[in-house]
């Protein structure tokens, strides 16, 4: 490994990074759609205990995501070996257990160990190993993730497994893929020594005000809502609406979207700027979202997986860097502040849904609900001088 050439060896870097956001991500954190509706045929989980599940997963996000604030990019190896290998215990234990409070508490861990892994694979590929410019790959993992977990999923359930079953096939699945980069996410820190990669673009300017760090946090909490609905129940509100195809399959679909997104949606914003491309990202985003609620046809349900998956990690690559860029006009760590009001977003979506499920009987207003916060949030975009507009280069 150590002669294959150095853009090589930065490419099999930013994948091994993105293994770990494979598993840590999307298997862990996102099998869970794919598997609840066939977790309610077997009733080993009613809906408020799926939407209880899935609130202590997000809740599980945020405390980790906090744990992490001040992680050292020297730590990033071993907290990646540990979040993985624990994730996939979490991954076969709800394949033995059949206690809905077990299966929550096993969630809410899960959700934790998601975030270590996103913050840990971020830590150990952009700054332990030095390669900025693998976070566009890396990020892609969580797409992938969800890409692969769905299809396997979807081919026990085609040989008629039991939820218990397909959980211990996805913890099978991510252990061999984790297996496969072990070697490199053992590299020593100097491993890229030797390669010389293309001058990055000018960093954007410190300019701005107070009130735009503010109205950010206020942007991605609506962002995390808004997402998150779609991102939780995608196969269970169409399950009883499609015939010929299995709803997992369009969850699939979902995280193959989400795969190119991170480049796509980084060029946008070097094309049209920030706040064009923000507020771009997300209209489409809850065009995607509302889709099918205004009808369950095969046709808006593919729409609503394509854009949807096409644009909620777009949501991140776009605003975690202007959370960087205006995290000197307040008091606090600005990343870790976003990434709670997104938590908090994401833990509001599921009870939400459970609520509005209970008094209407569908997923509908749950959609319009999000819908509509994803459009508050691209009209606050818009609002005023436009914030942390970027130098030319």
């Amino acid at each position: 490994m150590t002669e294959c050439r150095p853009e090589l060896k930065a490419f099999l870097l930013a994948l091994a990074g993105s293994v770990v956001l494979i598993v840590g991500m999307g298997y862990g954190r996102f099998a869970f759609t794919g598997i609840l509706p066939l977790m309610l045929d077997e009733h080993i989980l009613t809906l408020r205990e799926g939407n209880l599940a899935a609130s202590a997963n997000y809740a599980g996000y945020l405390l980790g995501a906090l744990m992490l604030a001040k992680a050292r990019p020297g730590d990033a190896k071993w907290l990646n070996l540990a979040s993985v290998l624990l994730t996939l215990l979490c991954l076969a234990a709800i394949g033995w257990l059949r206690s809905p409070l077990a299966i929550i508490a096993v969630r809410g861990v899960a959700g934790v160990l998601s975030a270590v892994t996103l913050i840990a694979a971020s830590l150990w590929l952009l700054q332990h190993m030095k390669h900025h410019n693998g976070a566009p790959i890396l990020y892609s993992g969580v797409g992938m993730g969800i890409f692969l977990s769905a299809e396997f999923i979807s081919l026990a359930k085609s040989h008629a497994f039991t939820s218990q079953q397909v959980w211990l096939i996805c913890a099978a699945s991510a252990a061999l893929l984790f297996l496969l980069v072990l070697r490199l996410l053992l590299s020593p820190s100097d491993y890229l020594v030797d390669w010389k990669p293309a001058v990055s673009a000018q960093a954007a300017g410190a300019e701005g005000r107070r009130g735009d760090a503010w109205k950010l946090l206020i942007i991605y909490g609506l962002a995390g809502f808004g997402y998150i609905i779609t991102a939780t129940y995608l196969p269970l509100f169409l399950s009883g609406s499609l015939t010929g195809i299995d709803p997992v399959q369009l969850w699939a679909l979902f995280g193959l979207a989400a795969v190119p997104s991170c480049f796509v949606w980084h060029r946008l914003a070097l094309k049209l700027g920030y706040r064009r491309a923000f507020t771009l990202n997300l209209m489409v985003q809850a065009t995607g979202v509302i889709l099918p609620a205004w009808s369950h046809s095969l046709a808006f349900c593919m729409l609503s997986a394509l854009l949807v998956g096409f644009t909620f990690m777009g949501t991140v690559t776009l605003a975690l860097p202007e959370g960087r860029r205006l995290n000197h006009l307040v008091t606090f760590n600005m990343i870790a502040a976003m990434t709670a009001t997104y938590g908090i977003g994401q833990i509001i979506g599921p009870l939400a849904a459970g609520v509005l499920h209970g008094l209407t009987g569908s997923f509908n207003a749950a959609l319009g609900a999000a819908g509509g916060a994803l459009f508050v949030a691209a009209v606050l975009v818009t609002l005023g001088k436009p914030a942390g507009q970027r130098r030319e280069s």
